[in-house]
């Protein structure tokens, strides 16, 4: 008997994820959409001008495979200007699809079957997909949650590490919990590494949007790192320009060639006239980004009030788009009902936290808003909130 088409291998089991059903929620419903991390904030006009000029001047087809290299020598040149690492543009930077195929081509062209890659749970969810492409399993590693923050638990961390452990998956500023690790924190996960041989594989998209005068620590620069390290960042959120999909890996050459190995039979290349513009405007990344800091830090501070004065406990958010809420005072325990309900209660659309958990038993009375939308929509937001306590 024909019972149709059911996925195989490695894509079983992945099915639709939790953004897509709630941002579908949010159009059904007309809600206000505090659920994926799309930015409702203007981007910088000089680089848009200029990247509609590229279109026009014809600059439409296939860029070279690793990236522009005047791309390529903007991202060596960023990296040595904030962090002191020396990258060399021809081998050792890699011009990518955005951050997620950055981060699936380096566990597909550093993971064999049956390797572990560790991630701190809870993690963004295209990791243990990328961890399955390439038919590795991903270990999460609990984060704990202490007062109003989440910490590194370093005795779980050891504890995850074994004989099949290959990558070590690290991502700060974190998504979704908006964690700066610190840099004690960052010396332990880089001694982990170095006593038991990993790769180290940092996304650091979230880089330039640190906020309270906090500082964001790249691994890399550690002792002992930069030969052991994958570093991805992209201009999606730098620039309020998620859909371009233009990422960046930097390493060292084997580390990169590995990545570019598998990159060339996903995308191969892309985003042409984005290239160019986005190099010119890298190097004056500081001033953009702090003024975008400033919008950010004040939505932030908006919705935590908000969400306090609602009765959902905001924890704290050094960095990032996103504010962790404890639904229980609301009489929830489980976060997935409770962000199926919410669009039709308030109007209002966020994501359980649960969805970013890769262990089970896990905490699932927390949920995750977004901030890094019109100061109006936060408000807006606020308001329904407030009226459906």
């Amino acid at each position: 008997m024909d019972r149709g088409f059911r996925p195989a291998g490695r894509v079983a089991g992945l099915g639709t994820s939790v953004f897509t059903e709630m941002t579908e929620l949010a159009r059904r419903t007309g809600a206000v959409n505090l659920g994926q991390g799309v930015p409702e904030l203007a981007s910088p006009p000089g680089l848009l001008e200029d990247v509609a000029a590229a279109v026009l001047a014809g600059e439409n087809q296939y860029p070279p495979a690793h990236g522009h290299l005047e791309l390529r020598q903007a991202v060596a040149a960023h990296q040595l200007r904030r962090y002191g690492l020396e990258y060399r543009a021809q081998d050792e930077v890699l011009v990518t699809t955005g951050a997620t195929e950055a981060l699936a081509a380096a566990l597909l062209g550093l993971c064999d079957p049956g390797d572990e890659v560790l991630a701190f749970d809870p993690c963004y969810d295209a990791y243990p997909a990328g961890a399955r492409f390439a038919g590795a399993r991903l270990v999460g590693v609990p984060l704990a949650l202490e007062d109003d923050r989440f910490v590194l638990d370093a005795d779980a961390l050891r504890a995850a590490v074994t004989p099949r452990t290959r990558v070590l998956l690290l991502n700060s500023p974190h998504n979704p919990t908006g964690k700066v690790f610190t840099a004690e924190e960052l010396a332990v996960v880089a001694g982990l590494a170095v006593e038991h041989g990993l790769t180290v594989v940092t996304d650091e998209v979230y880089e330039h949007l640190v906020y309270d005068g906090l500082e964001h620590r790249t691994i890399a620069a550690l002792p002992g790192m930069r030969e052991r390290t994958l570093t991805i960042s992209s201009a999606g959120k730098t620039f309020s320009v998620t859909g371009w999909k233009v990422g960046w890996v930097c390493g060292p050459a084997p580390l990169v060639a590995a990545v570019a190995g598998a990159k060339q039979f996903l995308t191969y290349t892309s985003g042409a006239p984005y290239q160019r513009p986005l190099a010119k405007m890298l190097g004056g990344v500081e001033e953009w980004a702090a003024e975008l800091r400033r919008t950010l830090a004040r939505n932030r501070d908006l919705l935590s009030a908000g969400l306090a004065r609602a009765g959902l406990r905001p924890y704290r958010a050094d960095a990032g788009y996103f504010v962790q809420a404890d639904i229980s005072a609301w009489g929830h325990t489980d976060g997935v009902r409770f962000c199926r309900e919410l669009p039709l209660r308030a109007g209002v659309v966020a994501i359980p936290t649960a969805a970013f958990y890769v262990r089970p038993g896990t905490p699932s009375q927390l949920v995750r808003f977004s901030f890094c939308k019109r100061e109006t929509s936060i408000a807006e937001a606020v308001e329904k909130l407030l009226k459906a306590v």
